[in-house]
């Protein structure tokens, strides 16, 4: 079982090879997996490689508004399509009238698309890729099927896969157990420039958090801890960022509401880059309740902010802490804990703890023209077997990594 990182190597692809990225959701959408297919394909346009994305025609946020059938985004050809039935498995069969002359197929996340592609490959004799994106274990719910799932359908689906990108330690484990020899563990890259020292210059009682307003992300802790965090009488103050999700606009300002914290909590939707790195400028502290993560790519961010990060232990940001002394785990759950860490933290920083300003060498590994070498390198592993796409499903085999 290797669950090494991807070593980069020297391109061997043409410029100008057709990469098509399938992903559920992507821009004007905010979030995680849409942040991470933009900067990829940004890395790839840079380095003179034709990526372009396939995406459904509605947010799940929005789905009463439909979005262009194309569009340019940034310079990334962007095509929706339809699609109907839940969001947490949209059933989109049009995809295969999109493939074209793809020369790779890199499928993002575990669903629909996932599965589909794999079972319709000997119809479309695409190779394909995936990155996992922390599958579908984002939240507790439904766990005994999803794992029937994942040791069913998953398992089958992956044999269609010429490789598999885990973007952590936690997702190679796991998929190894259904596709193993094939996982290249490539973790997720990060724009270290967008929020680089955007941190206030000096110590303030003010936090940010920034995330989708999903039910696994748990806003409801994040406002139990302010309020337990203002008992101490010392004038805190939380700036939520993120996009509406479970939980609405109208839902989260009722439950701030609620809770009295209305002049203490501010809420902010679909804010562009300039706004957030503004938020960042007031702010010494970064937070986070998610108790699941794929990768946690936002705590890199608020690390090259400058931002102190206190975060829930889940598997992803435990593994990140592991690295990265500088992150601090609380338990959320318990909002007596959650607060006692934060000020805790704060104190840190006043006493004139340095620890922040050695992180920024340690995070150059996680550029995206280093993750971006790593995708490359696997797609050229693939790419070197064209040859053999008459295989069976299943039968094609990824060599020893380069």
């Amino acid at each position: 079982m290797t669950l090494q990182p991807q070593q980069s190597a020297a391109s061997t692809m043409c410029e100008g090879t057709r990469i098509v990225h399938v992903v559920r959701q992507f821009l004007p959408n905010r979030g995680g997996l849409e942040d991470v297919v933009a900067n990829l394909c940004k890395e790839q346009l840079r380095v003179g490689l034709a990526p372009s994305v396939v995406t459904l025609d509605r947010l799940f946020a929005r789905p009463d508004v439909l979005l262009p059938r194309e569009e340019v985004i940034n310079g990334i050809p962007i095509r929706r399509i339809p699609y109907f039935g839940s969001s947490r498995y949209p059933l989109a069969p049009s995809i295969f009238a999109c493939l074209g002359d793809a020369e790779v197929v890199h499928v993002h996340a575990v669903d629909f698309f996932f599965d589909a592609l794999a079972i319709g490959w000997l119809l479309h004799r695409k190779p394909l890729v995936a990155t996992t994106h922390g599958g579908f274990f984002h939240t507790a719910d439904f766990s005994a099927l999803k794992k029937i799932w994942f040791n069913g359908p998953t398992r089958l689906s992956s044999r269609a896969y010429r490789a598999i990108a885990a973007c952590s330690a936690n997702d190679a484990r796991m998929f190894e157990s259904v596709a193993a020899g094939n996982v290249h563990l490539i973790e997720n890259g990060v724009d270290l420039d967008k929020f680089a020292d955007a941190s206030s210059p000096v110590p303030v009682r003010r936090i940010v958090s920034i995330g989708r307003f999903s039910k696994n992300k748990r806003p409801d802790h994040l406002i139990a801890t302010m309020a337990e965090l203002l008992r101490s009488g010392d004038d805190w103050h939380l700036d939520m960022i993120g996009v509406a999700s479970d939980w609405s606009e109208s839902e989260l300002s009722d439950a701030v509401t609620q809770a009295g914290l209305a002049d203490h909590i501010d809420l902010h939707f679909e804010l562009e880059d300039a706004a957030v790195r503004v938020l960042m400028s007031q702010a010494s502290l970064f937070i986070s309740a998610s108790e699941f993560e794929g990768f946690g790519l936002v705590v890199i961010e608020a690390m090259s902010a400058g931002l102190m990060p206190i975060v829930q232990p889940n598997a992803a940001f435990t593994a990140l802490a592991k690295k990265h002394p500088v992150i601090r785990l609380a338990n959320f759950a318990d909002p007596v804990e959650a607060a006692e860490t934060i000020a805790d933290a704060f104190n840190t920083l006043s006493n004139g703890n340095a620890a922040l300003a050695s992180t920024k060498a340690e995070l150059s590994v996680y550029s995206w023209r280093h993750v971006a070498q790593s995708y490359q390198s696997m797609y050229n592993s693939v790419l070197r077997r064209t040859d053999r796409s008459d295989l069976p499903v299943g039968d094609v085999k990824i060599g020893p990594k380069t």
